[in-house]
This record gives structure tokens, C-alpha cells and sequence, in this order.
């Protein structure tokens, strides 16, 4: 079935997953999802954004259980108080998902039911964090929302607290990849694909715990002879497919340069615009590939 689908089929799946994407993600509502925040490793600069977090929470939890609710959550909510700093602010919500406090924008869901509150994808942030914390008096979720800083749908990281009925949280965004951590993301997956099985990389590489896939980064292979994904971290449902042909949102045959720069240099980069795994949006993105064998490995990062 794979080898009968037409270039303007395949082109018009991914640019129907591309644009989709980037309308879902321009959605403002929250997010949420059950996070595997808590099991992936963090970097040095999340391991700093995950503390100043925990600070907060713990700060707000503490106050809350001292000073009592009414008093807890006005100071949450006034925007000048020490619960709020930059990307960072308190929000409390009950078992029945009414919102008492909400030190973001727009301040208006303080007060309200947050019940049914969706993310930029479709899943109820509240209806999760509820059902997580049923299962643990700590932990954390993850979702999609705007951040006040660059006015940009991103993922976040909840941490949150019971206290009683209430639910006390504090997320913190997701850092982007640099090009740094590109590069030593394709060393590494170009290192496996010579030192290993083929399928044994590749099934490495699509895998979300398989140490290849983390936020907005991950490794790709495609076949420089018939142009098909040997594997996509960021989606495994397009393995087999012949890319060839296929333009990104811009017009851009951005796997027809990508094999004829690993077959002419063996190893270039490439910029496109792609959709973001990590925030589901559209952005400009620049990938490193290398030509290993008869396959180029790629890993990107995304620039804005």
C-alpha cells in the first residue's frame, strides 16, 4: 500500500499535518495532559526553571496553609505580589475543577469553572491535573499554553500540590534546543547507526523513551535511494512513507534538498518550516543531517 501512495498524496498528508497543527496551536486555552515530565532527564537549564518552580509552589503552599484560602489566594491572584514573577504564578484549582486563583492572564478564570478548559490540541488540562492528583498528593502535568514572555503557545510543566480540596500549581516553560544539542543529538545517532542493526537504531529513534526524542528535538532517517523514513521520532506513524516530492508550508522540498546534499557533501544543513512537536506550531527550522551508508540521519532545531 505504501509504495502506491502519489507524490501529491503524500505531500498533501504532511502539509495537512503541518497546517493543522499550526491552527490547533493558535488556540489560547489551556492545556493538559498526564506528564512524563517527572521521568525524563532535565537539562541544566530546566533543572533551573524546575526549581525556581518548585520554590514558588512550595512558597504558595506553605502560605496557603498559614494564612488560610481567602487570604491565600487574593495575594495569588494580585499580579504584583511575590507569587508572581515573569513566566512565573500560582493558580488553585478544586476537586471539581472551580478555579480560586489564577495569577496569569486572563485573570477573568479566577472565579470560574475551569472544568472543561482544553489546550491548543484538544485535551483537558483540568480534568487531568484532577485525575493525577487523585493518584498522588504531588506530581505534574504537561500542556500547551501561552507564554507571557515571547506571546508564544509552548509546553509547559505543572507542578502541583494538594492542600485539602485544593489543587496548588506552578508550571514553568520547556527550554528550546540549541544547536549544540542538536549536533551532539546526531553524533550520538549517527554512532549508533554505525555501531548497531539498522532496525535496532531506528526502533531507538522512534521510541519517546528511547533516549532520541525529547521536547521540540528528535532523529529522523530517510533512504537517499527511495527517499522513505526509516524512522521519525516525532512521528513514527510516517515510517515507510516516500517523502520525496513533499514541500513544506512554505513550498519548500525540503527532503529532495536533504538527500542531494548528503549524497553530494555527505553531510549540510537544511532550513524549512516544520511543525514543532513541543508546541505544535508552524516555525522556522534549521536541521543538521550526515550521511551514514545509504541513509541520511537528521536532527533539527527550531530558530523562531
Amino acid at each position: 500500500m505504501k509504495s502506491s501512495v502519489s507524490a501529491r498524496a503524500r505531500s498533501a498528508l504532511v502539509s495537512g499535518l503541518v497546517l493543522g497543527f499550526g491552527l490547533a496551536a493558535m488556540v489560547p486555552v489551556l492545556a493538559g495532559e498526564p506528564a512524563p515530565a517527572t521521568q525524563r532527564h532535565l537539562g541544566s537549564i530546566e533543572r533551573e526553571k524546575a526549581g525556581r518552580a518548585t520554590e514558588l509552589l512550595n512558597a504558595a503552599v506553605a502560605y496557603l496553609k498559614h494564612n488560610g484560602a481567602k487570604q491565600a489566594f487574593a495575594a495569588f491572584d494580585d499580579p504584583g505580589s511575590s507569587f508572581h514573577y515573569g513566566a512565573y504564578y500560582v493558580y488553585v484549582v478544586d476537586q471539581s475543577g472551580f478555579m480560586h486563583a489564577n495569577g496569569a492572564e486572563p485573570m477573568q478564570l479566577s472565579g470560574t469553572n475551569v472544568l472543561e478548559l482544553r489546550d491548543a490540541v484538544g485535551k483537558p488540562l483540568i480534568k487531568d491535573l484532577i485525575a493525577a492528583a487523585q493518584q498522588a498528593p504531588s506530581g505534574a502535568v504537561e500542556y500547551r499554553w501561552r507564554n507571557p514572555e515571547d506571546q508564544r503557545i509552548e509546553l509547559k510543566v505543572a507542578l502541583f500540590e494538594k492542600v485539602d480540596d485544593y489543587i496548588v500549581c506552578v508550571g514553568y516553560y520547556t527550554p528550546r534546543a540549541t544547536r549544540v544539542e542538536a549536533q551532539a543529538l546526531l553524533d550520538r545517532a549517527v554512532m549508533l547507526v554505525k555501531g548497531s542493526a539498522p532496525d535496532v537504531a531506528y526502533a531507538a529513534f522512534n521510541d519517546p523513551q528511547g533516549g532520541y526524542t525529547r521536547d521540540d528535538q528528535y532523529v529522523f532517517v530517510l533512504g537517499l535511494q527511495d527517499g522513505r523514513y526509516r524512522a521519525s521520532g516525532a512521528s513514527p506513524h510516517l515510517n515507510g512513507m516516500d517523502m520525496r516530492g513533499v514541500k513544506d508550508a512554505a513550498g519548500t522540498p525540503l527532503f529532495d534538498q536533504m538527500i542531494a546534499l548528503a549524497l553530494k557533501d555527505g553531510s549540510g544543513e537544511v532550513d524549512y518550516v516544520w511543525r514543532n512537536p513541543a508546541t505544535n506550531a508552524v516555525e522556522s527550522k534549521h536541521t543538521l543531517i550526515q550521511r551514514v551508508g545509504d541513509v541520511l540521519v537528521g536532527v533539527g532545531y527550531y530558530t523562531k
